[in-house]
This record gives C-alpha cells, structure tokens and sequence, in this order.
C-alpha cells in the first residue's frame, strides 16, 4: 500500500514537472513576442488551457502510455515507481537547467528501459512513435517556414500589420488564443505521461487520473516554468505577432492531431522547430547556428537514452537483482565520459601546438 502511494506522489511530481517544461514552452511565442509582457499571467493561461486539454481529450495517449509500448502485466506497483522515477529525474533536471525537454520521449524511454529489462516491448508500436517524432517537428519547421516567407511578403507590404497602430490588440489577441491552443494541445498530449503508467497498472482509473494529472500540470506550469518559457520566448529568436501565431496554431494543431490517434508527440520540439522556421525565413540559416540551439539538439538526443538507462538499471538492481547488467551499464558510461575528456584534451593540445607554431 505505502509503494503505491509513493507511485501516485512520484507521478503527480512528474506531473507538475511536465507542466512546467512542455506546456510552459507552449507560451513561449506569445512572451517572446510580447503579446504577453506579464510572465505570470502567461503561466496561468498556461495552466487553464492545459488543464481543459487534459480533460476533455487526453484519453487515447493515456492508453498508448499505459499498455500500448509494453505489456500491461508488466506494470506492477514497483515497475511503475521505477518508470516514473527515471522520467521525473531526467525532466527535473532539465527544467533546473531551464532547457525544454521532451516530455513524452524521456517517458517513453523509461517505458522502454523496463521493457528492454524484461525482454517486452512492442517494437512496431515504438517505430511508429518514434517515426512521428521525427516527422511532426520536421513538419512544424517546413509549414512554418513556409508561413514566415508569406508573412515576411505581408508585413513588408502592410506595415501595420507587425502590430503597429489599431492592428497591435488584434494581432496580440490572435497570438494569445493561438498560444492557449497550443497550451490546450500540450494538456491532451502530455499529461498522459505522468498517469499513463499508473493506469496501465491499475492503480487508477483513466478519469482520476487524468484529473488529478491535470491539476498537477496546471500547478507545475505556474510554479515552475518560467526558466523554460525565457528560453524558448527569449532566447531563441525575436517574433512579430504574426509569426507567433504562426507557430502556436501550426504546433497546436499538430499535437492536437497526433493525440486523437494516441501518438504521444514532443510537443516542445514541434514548437522549437515552429519558432526556428519563422526564425529561418525572416534571418536566414543563421539562427540555427545559436548555442541554445545546440544545446537543445544536445538534450533531445539524449533524454530519451538517459531514461532508459537509468530505469533499466533500477530494474536490474531492485527487481531482478542483476549486478552484471549494472556492472556493464556504469562500465560503459565510465567509458564514453573518459573518451570524451580524451578528445577534449587531444583538441586542447592541438590547439596550443598550432599556437606555439605561429
């Protein structure tokens, strides 16, 4: 009975950390654009708008989360803590970093970290996932792209149209209800990763736990998303009012698509990849070259890894009592960290050589 507490209290802490990095990135071009100038506000629309998508449509990726990658029956008491425990640290981290960080790929790759211990996953249902998380943010970038040419043309042609005069509230209403919608889309999509597996394994039913997801989510977003919204409203490129709406409508509708199938989709790349296809058609390639960027790249690739290890070594050393399966795992870090220092160091020597030389 205390294990299953622990798992409710793990998820609801994961729920409030999936508030504050997907769905607070969601805002992100509405505050980078100053639509919103208030970053409180921002942050409780955040939290409204999450909470309703939750609600009313959050169903089906529930069900991919929770029986749909691996077995149901695999899903016990002490399986879901270990699920949830290396989701909620790998975010938490990253939101203490201010990085926004796919929700739904370091779930996912808990799910499959304990799946790879126990030699059950449902690899076609993984491909498919893993495939639309290519092809959605591919697709936000390409249509948003296409949308910052045309907007580019308009605003060159109708000045006012950058939010100059009668037209500012207009277009700062537009880019709001846009942002609401994308907030709207993150609560459907995302909050199934925090009650999904405690769903699956029969802890609670699908309507609390998505209500309880929801309230978690809306609390973490207000509480903790700050960091996230100035990385992604801020720091990555400067949006007119039109191409804000550009991103929020173009990533909410692709999200809100991609949930009603129950594909559980990375909802801050699909927005990052928005707001770098606006950022490329008004700056050029040049915007992908930022360090923020690279950073974020960095992140994606290995969130999804992280969790798998870290839950696949939990199995192996709380379930299945397998100190070789952890003997390997750590050997093979202590490998990769040390040949990355080595390479460090090899350039930082070249570098002082060529130094020397001139």
């Amino acid at each position: 009975m205390i294990l299953t507490y622990v798992a409710i209290a793990v998820a609801l802490f994961f729920a409030m950390n999936i508030g504050a990095s997907g769905t607070a990135a969601s805002m992100g071009a509405p505050y980078g654009s100053g639509a919103i100038k208030n970053k409180k506000l921002a942050l409780l629309l955040v939290a409204i708008s999450a909470f309703l998508g939750a609600v009313i449509g959050g169903g089906e990726v529930v069900k991919t989360i929770g029986n749909g990658i691996i077995p149901s029956d695999t899903l016990t008491v002490s399986v879901v803590v270990i699920i949830l425990a290396g989701a909620t640290f790998t975010l938490f981290l990253s939101n203490l970093i201010g990085i926004p960080l796919s929700t739904s790929e370091v779930t996912v790759g808990s799910i499959v970290g304990v799946g790879a211990a126990y030699h059950a996953v449902y690899t076609s249902k993984l491909l498919v996932i893993i495939s639309f998380w290519i092809i959605i943010p591919v697709v936000s970038f390409f249509l948003t792209l296409l949308l910052g040419k045309m907007i580019n043309y308009v605003e060159k042609r109708w000045p006012q149209l950058q939010g100059q005069g009668k037209w500012a509230k207009w277009l700062s209403t537009l880019l709001i209800i846009g942002g609401c919608f994308e907030a709207f889309s993150a609560g459907m999509n995302n909050v199934a990763n925090s009650i999904g597996p405690l769903v699956g394994a029969g802890i609670l039913s699908t309507e609390k736990g998505i209500l309880l997801g929801a309230i978690f989510t809306s609390i973490g977003a207000i509480l903790l998303g700050g960091k996230v919204l100035e990385t992604n409203g801020k720091k990555i490129t400067k949006l007119s009012l039109l191409q804000g709406s550009a991103v929020s409508f173009t990533g909410g509708g692709l999200v809100v698509i991609a949930s009603l199938f129950g594909l559980p989709i990375p909802l801050t790349q699909v927005t990052t990849c928005g707001i770098l296809g606006v950022g490329t058609a008004k700056d050029g390639l040049k915007v992908l070259q930022k360090n923020v960027i690279k950073r974020i790249a960095m992140v994606w690739v290995i969130s999804p890894l992280a969790s798998l290890v870290v839950s696949y070594s939990l199995i192996n050393l709380f379930t299945q009592h397998n100190l070789y399966n952890i003997l390997v795992i750590f050997s093979t870090l202590i490998a990769t960290v040390g040949s990355m220092y080595l390479i460090k160091l090899v350039r930082k020597e070249k570098r002082t050589l060529n130094d020397d030389k001139i």
